[in-house]
């Protein structure tokens, strides 16, 4: 069967059959995707991991229409209704759908009206209908069916009998459900109605009172925002094809003239459409509409993911980190380069002049003592506020500040995470970790939360759950392993993401740690409880110790090739050290004097790359970035304006923008460039610095629209005239939330707090 799966795969894919097999074989072994793609190029023809995770995926699939296929297949040997013609057809198909048309007729029902029509003896009867004999009259055969100790009284009821069987014949015809599916995914129309009585609750629904538009090209967006007003209760939704169509197609297959048989087919026919094969398309094509909408949703979340996981990091510096607050405080925490507490306190700059004194000497004091290198804030309440506070106080000029995105801060400081690493601090102080420690490394951090809660996602909680989740965890992963991690720093939560570990070896490898001190070579983890040979080869090369006994440990040089790299370095009399330290040795390599069976010039090339820059971080260097100091609210804001910003989430409709005023702007995707845009991920990534254009702002309803187009048209204030939604989504649409914060604890009296107010 995996030859018949790796055959179609290869059609469907456009791939090679032995890259496809190679694969298959790898992920049944258990190999990861990031490893696969990294390490065993030379097998799978150097198939990157977006190739090998379409592989692993239709094997799935696959794999599941199989599982469904053996129990059909045993359902209908146990009823003995299976029959060579049967298996044959059940063999063939290629798809779901189309194996449960096949098996629909046999299917168990519950008791419909065309089983007691059977009942009644009534079948014989429809099938002198079905043939449709222009001769055939069908009340006076109907009549010879007539029984009252059947229950059947009259002709008509025969008939009525008669028409019951043949629609249920009609609706279980599996080519005809193919056909009208067909139809229904190309011709059909989305209509959407408000529930009486539900306007006013369902306000935010309102563009969708009204509302139609074709299935084929309706925008995931739309879609799932349709399917949540249903869920809400608000709205009411069909999709139907046009009606005509729909009986035509039928009629075309089923009818054979205007005979009075045919007619009575005929009957039977719209009658089937629209009491069975109607709604059971109809509810198919929904959920087909769905999964589209929610694999489009599901795509734009994993891209943005992956861009925000990607982040550029600050690196090890000593970090102030700040949660800002006004009525209780702004949180302040110092980390050292290894991102550990080292204290904290609460400063009070919004209240008052003398607070506000005692705040600056406290911040000053402890940029001196810790010898702070970078400042973060929290984009939160108050984060402007607090950010133009700290630029005024006269710092010295080589302290970057930053502010930083704090989504999902609030979430992380009351995970059971937090409570394990900062059992003895408050919720704030843990929020207030999170934000320096994204600075100095987003992916390390933002691993400890669900990806769901970080705030980049479109209707993630009306997709497909289970879905979201595959997708979003291989983003992760895959973002995981292409930067490599720190064996002796990283938290379990980032090493349950190497490939080859999960959460008990990830917790096994840190137990080791804290037991036996930091790993001196990545040979120490076949030491680890729990952690064997497979583990070792899947994980070993993602893993990096800085210093180890191996100078290759701390590159993405996988293990099983130190002696490949010994023996290039033997070959020109001196050490793989001397090999990462003088380039004109490395020159001297000819690569294709190491290609064996087993390693090719793909794997060559990997390592003369590692060779060059070992552990070289693949994220981009870091940048600075400061919002307009002039602007910090929405009232600040006039049309015309520009202003810098950062992109937090790319949408289908288009890019949210932080401009530093606690409120996301929109910029639809007409208005992205100067030339048309199709894709908005196509012009912008999350976390990335764009100037924009105000284009309009609708303070009551907490919206601004924005532009990045050279001289885009301006709407004054006040003149606004319409309501948005899809109709006029090219200026507004739902912005995503800011994260809401726990209030802090009164500040204690530690010793970090006591030292620092003595010293200033």
């Amino acid at each position: 069967m995996l030859e018949k799966h790796v055959l179609k795969i290869t059609q469907e894919l456009n791939l090679q059959v032995r890259q496809v097999a190679a694969t298959a074989v790898l992920l049944e072994e258990g190999a990861t995707v990031p490893f696969i793609a990294r390490y065993r190029k030379e097998k799978t023809g150097e198939l990157d991991e977006v190739q090998i995770t379409a592989i692993r995926d239709r094997l799935e699939q696959l794999a599941e229409l199989d599982k469904r296929r053996e129990a059909i297949i045993a359902s209908l040997t146990e009823r003995k209704l299976l029959t060579p013609e049967l298996i044959a057809k059940i063999d063939a198909v290629e798809t779901l759908s189309s194996l449960e048309d096949i098996y629909l007729p046999f299917r168990p029902k519950k008791r419909t009206r065309a089983m007691i029509a059977r009942e009644r003896g009534l079948e014989p009867l429809a099938d002198l209908l079905w043939s449709q004999e222009t001769r055939l009259d069908p009340k006076s055969e109907a009549a010879k069916f007539v029984d009252p100790a059947r229950e059947v009284k009259t002709p008509e009821e025969a008939l009525a009998g008669a028409r019951d069987i043949l629609a249920e014949r009609v609706n279980d015809d599996a080519s005809v459900r193919a056909r009208m599916r067909e139809l229904y995914l190309s011709k059909g129309v989305i209509k959407s109605k408000v529930v009486a009585g539900k306007e006013e609750e369902g306000a935010k629904f309102k563009d969708y009172f009204d509302w139609s538009e074709p299935a084929a090209t309706a925008p995931s967006h739309r879609v799932l925002a349709i399917r949540r007003g249903e869920n809400e209760n608000v709205l009411f939704s069909r999709l139907t094809p046009p009606e005509e169509e729909s009986i035509s197609l039928l009629e075309g297959h089923f009818i054979k003239g205007t005979s009075p048989a045919a007619l009575e087919v005929k009957a039977a026919v719209n009658d089937s459409f629209k009491r069975l094969l109607g709604f059971a398309m109809e509810g198919e094509s929904r959920i087909t509409v769905k999964k589209r909408a929610d694999e489009e949703a599901i795509r734009v979340f994993a891209e943005n993911l992956r861009e925000l996981l990607l982040a550029s990091p600050l690196g090890q510096k000593n970090v102030l980190a700040i949660d800002p607050g006004f009525r209780t405080g702004c949180k302040v925490v110092v980390l050292d380069r290894q991102g550990k507490l080292l204290g904290n306190d609460v400063v009070y700059p919004e209240q008052g002049a003398r607070a506000a004194a005692e705040a600056a000497q406290i911040i000053k004091a402890v940029v001196k003592k810790f010898d702070i290198e970078a400042i973060a804030i929290g984009n939160g309440t108050g984060g402007r506020e607090t950010e133009s506070f700290i630029r005024k106080l006269g710092l010295p000029g080589t302290i970057t500040i930053v502010s930083v995105n704090e989504s999902g801060a609030s979430i992380y400081s009351a995970s059971e995470v937090a409570r394990e690493e900062f059992p003895d601090h408050d919720l704030t102080v843990r929020g207030a970790v999170s934000i320096g420690r994204r600075l100095m490394d987003p992916l390390a951090e933002l691993v400890k939360l669900d990806p769901k809660s970080i705030g980049v996602g479109q209707y993630q909680h009306d997709v497909d759950q289970n879905a979201l989740k595959r997708s979003l965890d291989d983003v992760v992963m895959s973002c995981v392993n292409g930067v490599g991690v720190e064996l002796n720093t990283a938290s379990k939560q980032l090493l349950s993401y190497v490939s080859g570990l999960n959460s008990r070896t990830a917790a096994n490898i840190v137990a080791h740690r804290n037991e036996h001190g930091p790993f001196k070579s990545r040979k120490q983890l076949l030491k680890v409880t729990g952690l064997g040979a497979k583990a070792f080869e899947q994980a070993a090369g993602f893993l990096r110790i800085r210093g180890g006994d191996h100078p290759l440990d701390g590159s993405a040089v996988h293990p099983e090739r130190y002696e490949l790299v010994d023996r290039m370095a033997a070959d020109l009399g001196c050490s793989v050290l001397d090999l990462l330290r003088d380039s004109a040795k490395r020159a001297k390599i000819d690569p294709k004097k190491y290609v064996t069976t087993e390693v090719g010039l793909p794997t060559l090339k990997d390592i003369m790359a590692e060779l060059s820059k070992p552990g070289r971080d693949p994220r981009q260097q870091f940048e600075a970035f400061s919002f307009n100091e002039s602007v910090s609210k929405m009232e600040d804001l006039q049309p015309g304006m520009k202003l810098p910003g950062l992109v937090t989430n790319v949408t289908a409709f288009g890019a949210f923008v932080d401009i530093g005023v606690h409120q996301d702007g929109l910029v639809h995707v007409s208005q992205l460039s100067d030339q048309f845009v199709k894709n908005a991920a196509d012009v912008v990534k999350v976390s990335q610095k764009v100037m924009v254009t105000v284009v309009e702002i609708d303070l009551p309803r907490k919206r601004i629209a924005l532009s990045m187009k050279t001289n885009p048209e301006l709407v004054p204030r006040g003149d606004r005239k319409a309501e948005a939604g899809p109709r006029d989504v090219k200026r507004f649409a739902e912005t995503p939330k800011r994260d809401v914060k726990p209030q802090p604890a009164a500040p204690g009296n530690d010793w970090f707090s006591q030292a620092l107010k003595r010293k200033s």
